[in-house]
């Protein structure tokens, strides 16, 4: 009797301990993800203090300091953001559609299309996404200076426009569409293109969805290209007019400096807020594997 039960007590207790270990593991990945959660979100929330008291009052971050608009109001006065905000949202969306265009096209190509090399072209795709935008600024210069577009939108997208990311991304999701569906499709008579546009890029959705949200928070907070492209207010986006504007030339009022970021980021943050579900599960549908 004994011999039975002892090896049954010792299973119960060895279930427990390693229950108590799992539960032990996941409150400390809690613990975990809240502080890196509120490390992360401290200088928003600061920015956010700020942009509503004085310059004073931010500096020695005076919680008793009365709250007030002044800050907005100056920071609009001080810059064009209505322009900047204009030209940004022109330029991300020309952008987004001139990628979403290329992606579609290459990753239908090296996902369905056999051709010789396809491994080849796949693999330098993937080697694009090891360089560094920055290493080739002064190549981009000099294409973009060829096309005559310096200081104008079409200059600070088209060094973009073919992305790696996008193209490895909707390739993915493509890989997974079975087979049998684009063999119905032909056998209905669709052409190659109409496969692509009523049966790949239907299913592709969810990704299509997270790539543009990627997107287009990446570019809206582009700095060092659109800075060295631009060259005047009709082109130039927020990220480059908020430097300019908090350069320590015209003195620096943290006040006044985070209400403007503030302006520029809300764009941002609002479409983050309405679309946070969307963007989750799309990147859990994404085929991220």
């Amino acid at each position: 009797m004994n011999s039975v039960t002892a090896p049954t007590i010792n299973s119960h207790t060895s279930v427990a301990l390693l229950q108590r270990s799992v539960s032990i593991g996941r409150l400390s990945n809690q613990i975990a993800a809240w502080i890196l959660g509120l490390l992360w979100l401290m200088p928003l929330l600061y920015m956010f203090w700020a942009a509503f008291h004085s310059g004073s009052d931010a500096i020695y971050f005076d919680l008793s300091a009365p709250w007030t608009l002044d800050n907005f109001r100056r920071a609009w006065e001080m810059s064009p953001f209505v322009r900047y905000l204009l030209n940004t949202f022109a330029t991300v969306s020309l952008l987004l559609s001139l990628q979403l265009v290329v992606c579609t096209m290459a990753a239908f190509a090296l996902a369905r299309v056999d051709f010789r090399g396809r491994q080849w072209v796949f693999a330098f795709v993937l080697i694009q996404m090891m360089v560094m935008p920055e290493a080739l600024i002064t190549e981009n210069y000099l294409m973009v200076a060829r096309f005559s577009a310096i200081d104008t939108y079409w200059g600070i997208a088209m060094p973009y426009i073919a992305s790696a990311f996008g193209i490895f991304l909707l390739r993915q999701a493509f890989m997974q569409v079975p087979q049998e569906l684009e063999d119905a499709a032909r056998v209905e008579g669709l052409s190659r293109m109409g496969i692509l546009l009523k049966v790949y890029v239907p299913l592709a959705k969810p990704t299509y969805l997270a790539y543009a949200l990627v997107s287009l928070s990446h570019h809206w907070n582009n700095f060092l290209w659109p800075l060295v492209i631009t060259n005047t207010e009709s082109s130039r986006p927020i990220t480059v007019g908020l430097a300019l504007f908090g350069s320590p030339e015209v003195g620096v009022d943290w006040g006044v400096l985070s209400a403007g970021t503030l302006i520029a980021i809300a764009p941002l943050l609002a479409m983050f807020l309405l679309f946070q579900r969307q963007f989750m599960q799309s990147f859990m549908n994404a085929g991220l594997k």
